[in-house]
C-alpha cells in the first residue's frame, strides 16, 4: 500500500458512496484507476465491506451504554450477547473485566430488562453514553 490507497481509504471512510471520480480528482488518478485500486484493497481484505451509518435516535434506540461483565461463563455470555437484538457490539477483553457489550435500547427500563436477562451469566456494571465523538481510522 502506498500513500494513495491510504488516501483512497480515507475519502471512502468519509463515504463509502463517494464516485470514483470525486475520489481520482483528490488523489490525482482517473477514475478508473482508483477503481482498480479499490478493487485490488477489496481482494485483499483491506475493505472488508461496507455499511450503512444508521441513525439510532430515528430507530427509537436512544438510549446507549456500556456493560462491562465479570464472568465465568463467557460462552453462554457470548451467545447471549450475540443473539440479543440491543446488543450492537461485544467484545471478550483481557482484565478484571472479560466482556463489554454495547447496548442500543429504547429506554431506561428495556435496558433495565437486559441487565437482568444478562445477569445469570456475569455480574453486570453499566455506563450510559452521554456522548459519543467518533472518529475514523485513516
Amino acid at each position: 500500500m502506498d500513500h494513495i490507497d491510504y488516501e483512497i481509504l480515507k475519502r471512502l471512510q468519509q463515504n463509502a458512496k463517494m464516485p470514483m471520480k470525486e475520489i481520482a480528482s483528490h488523489v490525482h488518478l482517473s477514475a478508473p484507476a482508483v477503481a482498480e485500486r479499490v478493487k485490488k484493497l477489496e481482494e485483499q481484505n483491506v475493505i472488508e465491506g461496507y455499511q450503512a451509518k444508521i441513525n439510532l435516535n430515528k430507530l427509537e434506540r436512544s438510549i446507549v451504554a456500556l456493560v462491562l461483565f465479570k464472568s465465568t461463563d463467557c460462552k453462554n455470555l457470548a451467545q447471549f450477547c450475540y443473539t440479543h437484538p440491543d446488543v450492537l457490539e461485544c467484545y471478550r477483553v483481557a482484565g478484571e473485566i472479560s466482556y463489554i457489550a454495547k447496548v442500543a435500547t429504547k429506554s431506561v427500563e428495556t435496558l433495565e430488562h437486559f441487565i437482568d436477562q444478562a445477569m445469570p451469566y456475569g455480574t453486570p456494571s453499566t455506563n450510559i453514553v452521554l456522548s459519543a465523538h467518533e472518529k475514523n481510522i485513516l
